[in-house]
């Protein structure tokens, strides 16, 4: 996927691609790709930082001699990205890349049409995460003082990484054909999660190295991919929006009605704040939660909408029954919360669950898998709301026995990612409803009692009959990475636990394993925009074919001081 930015320093864009980066990780930068002249001097040689400034004097020449200023900046930058699973590409093969992105945005000659623009790529190793990438840099005023245009460039860009994937046979992102996808981080909020996330898998080594015994080398003197690895593991578990959104889904799929959701949210010991519609007190369109703060800081506060697609209020609301006293009920709850105050009617969540319910709700649960059974695999809409609901429940399990995120909660999260639709379900799937919100219910209270381990295995195994189904989905719809995701969940972490309850002596011996489908290739489906980056890819290759590039930079005659004529006793209307 590609990450477009836009600035007006070449200089420092290009010192920076050239430099040790911000954590010492560039290796032997140097060109993949650009224009003839830039190829021909510096062709794959190790750049150092006066080459730098070279090859940004070289880009920047024609912005300069024309004196043209382009509003937002004339530097356009993208980055071109593989999962680290790719594998890595070569210098060749990213140089083509790279050439057919640049005429795909229409920034070379546009098919003889206009003036090219300068441009370089720049490779410099692998990112901290492993992923293979190169770096476009873009001068936007053209040879001739021309601006390039950035109408809609970022959506050009995505279909131009759209069209790459085809052509190239990389893997495809799966987001744009099953119309989902999650939210992302920003700098600072990264920061934050690696800081916390390194002390995690730090104390987790430890305690790991303890339990083994024998002579384990400490955290500090592992070998630092290692110990880079055990931290990127740790990195979305531990992010305090994902372990908000667990808690916000587990809530969720637990109760029967709003109210009922935001008491099971303030007992979960979240902060709750309602958002209400202009004007009013009682009309509540949107919620956000936080963590309770340590040490006198601030809550750091995150929407619904923030944490999952599945999670904003309108969506929850669906599985819930519409009714007059249902948003009474619910807006007093909103009210208490805002306010600080005691529920004001407490329910089913202050009662721990009759043991009997265990077995009726896995046989609810069984016979929604029979139900699903008759479902289309292509119908997005049920599977996404199975996918969330089937998530609500692991992650109910969870914040009950969990205390730091594990096996549960990387099998809710897995989950949860197929629920992550862009629009709202059309006809929303309230079959089976009631019997996903008595399971979740059931594994929210594990913690202070039940009827033992042998009721959660059999809970557990429906609930990976349930997985298995979202995964079928996923496979069906073409999304071989997250049907993997699923399966990793199913058949790993899940397993796990299902190990972990058949230790135990109350546990029931038998068991039953989740088979998985091998992968199978599917085709391409392209759409007109990503068809249309092709056919210009296309053109641009077969016109390169025809010309021999020369070494010698294209000449760029400064701009010329305009002059005004002003009428004269000797020019001026005739008399």
């Amino acid at each position: 996927m590609p990450n477009v930015t836009r600035g007006d320093r070449m200089a420092g864009l290009v010192s920076y691609l050239v430099g040790g980066g911000r954590h010492n990780e560039h290796t032997e930068p140097h060109l993949v790709a650009g224009d003839h002249a830039l190829m021909a001097w510096y062709d794959d040689a190790e750049l150092s930082g006066e080459n730098a400034k070279a090859i940004a004097r070289h880009l920047d020449r024609p912005r300069t001699a024309m004196g043209v200023d382009v509003n937002g900046g004339h530097v356009w930058h993208a980055s071109l990205s593989l999962r680290a699973e790719e594998g890595i590409r070569t210098d060749q093969e990213w140089a083509a890349i790279a050439q057919d992105f640049v005429s795909a945005m229409g920034f070379d000659d546009n098919d003889g049409t206009k003036a090219p623009c300068r441009w370089v790529a720049i490779r410099h190793g692998l990112s901290q995460a492993g992923n293979d990438h190169v770096h476009i840099a873009v001068n936007l005023v053209r040879e001739d003082g021309t601006k390039a245009s950035t109408h809609l460039d970022y959506q050009r860009a995505q279909n131009a990484a759209r069209a790459l994937e085809v052509k190239y046979g990389l893997e495809q992102l799966e987001s744009t054909r099953g119309e989902r996808a999650t939210r992302g981080y920003s700098p600072a909020e990264q920061a934050r999660v690696e800081e916390r996330s390194a002390l995690i898998a730090q104390r987790k080594y430890e305690q790991h190295a303890a339990r083994i015994g024998g002579e384990q080398p400490e955290w500090h003197r592992l070998d630092p991919k290692e110990r880079q690895a055990r931290i990127t593991a740790e990195v979305r578990l531990n992010a305090p929006r994902n372990d908000l959104a667990r808690r916000v889904r587990a809530a969720a799929g637990a109760s029967e009605n709003e109210a009922e959701f935001v008491r099971r949210l303030r007992r979960s010991g979240v902060l709750v704040r309602p958002r209400f519609a202009e004007g009013t007190t009682d009309v509540i369109t949107g919620y956000s939660v936080a963590s309770r703060p340590t040490n006198g800081e601030r809550p750091i506060w995150y929407g619904g909408g923030q944490m999952g697609r599945d999670l904003t209020l309108p969506r929850l609301r669906e599985g819930w029954a519409d009714t007059a006293a249902g948003a009474t009920e619910a807006a007093a709850e909103w009210q208490a919360a805002k306010r600080g105050r005691r529920p004001a009617a407490p329910g089913r969540e202050m009662r721990e669950p009759d043991p009997e319910l265990w077995q009726r709700h896995t046989e609810e649960v069984a016979q929604l898998r029979e139900q699903l059974r008759s479902v289309p695999l292509d119908d997005r809409d049920t599977w996404s709301t199975v996918a969330r609901q089937t998530a609500g429940a692991f992650a109910a399990w969870s914040n009950a026995v969990e205390e730091t995120p594990g096996d549960l909660a990387e099998a809710s999260d897995a989950l949860a990612k197929s629920a992550q639709t862009y629009r709202r379900p059309v006809k929303p799937q309230r079959a089976g409803r009631v019997a996903m919100s008595g399971a979740t219910m059931l594994l929210a209270s594990v913690a202070r009692g039940g009827q033992g381990t042998a009721a959660q295995l059999a809970l557990l195994r429906q609930l990976m009959n349930l997985s298995q189904a979202v995964y079928d989905a996923a496979k069906a719809a073409g999304e071989a990475r997250q049907a993997a995701n699923v399966a990793t969940a199913v058949r790993e972490r899940v397993m796990n636990v299902r190990r972990q309850l058949e230790a135990t002596p109350a546990a029931a011996s038998t068991s039953t394993t989740t088979a998985t489908a091998p992968k199978v290739d599917r085709s391409a489906i392209v759409d007109a925009s990503v068809q249309e980056a092709l056919d210009k890819m296309q053109r641009a290759e077969e016109n390169r074919s025809k010309t021999t590039g020369s070494p010698v930079p294209a000449q760029v005659d400064p701009a010329r001081p305009r002059t005004t004529t002003k009428p004269g006793a000797d020019r001026g209307p005739e008399r």
